[in-house]
């Protein structure tokens, strides 16, 4: 008996996965990290958090973080002081492509400039975070600190 398959047709394939693309801040002063105590936000109010912020349409991830700087922190980077940390592919929302950069050289004080979002930004040794973070920004940064450049998050 001969088995017949049938031919795939559009319906039949799978779904694409659709990834939401995510960047964060990760802002050196020395030892020092910057970090936002999160409010008004729906998702983890409360939490100290990197500056961050989504991918828009047709923007690189350098754009991305240039832009959320600005906009958040009120500093001006320069691609070329961008440098990449860490990447990690994360379940959140369906799935999330989150991107960490390091940035060491910026122009301007960072300063609070969405206090509707965030309570007060706040400078923590990389070597003692604070206790209340966003659970998947915490193990990013851990493995920022151990060189990992990869990692898979809540799958």
């Amino acid at each position: 008996m001969t088995e017949t398959v049938a031919p795939q047709t559009a319906r039949s394939k799978p779904q694409r996965h659709k990834v939401t693309g995510d960047v964060h801040l990760v802002l050196r002063r020395g030892s020092e990290v910057l970090f936002g105590q999160r409010q008004n936000t729906g998702f983890e109010d409360g939490a100290w958090h990197l500056p961050s912020g989504h991918l828009e349409a047709d923007e690189s991830v350098i754009d991305a973080l240039i832009r959320e700087a600005v906009e958040e922190i009120g500093v001006i980077i320069k691609p070329e002081d961008v440098h990449f940390a860490h990447i990690m592919h994360n379940s959140s929302s369906g799935g999330r492509m989150a991107f960490f950069f390091t940035v060491r050289a910026w122009k301007g004080e960072p300063g609070n400039r969405e206090p509707e979002k965030c309570i007060e930004l706040r400078w923590f040794s990389a070597d003692a975070l604070p206790d209340h973070m966003i659970d998947y920004c915490r193990e990013a940064m851990e493995h920022i600190a151990h060189s990992r450049s990869f990692s898979v998050y809540g799958w």
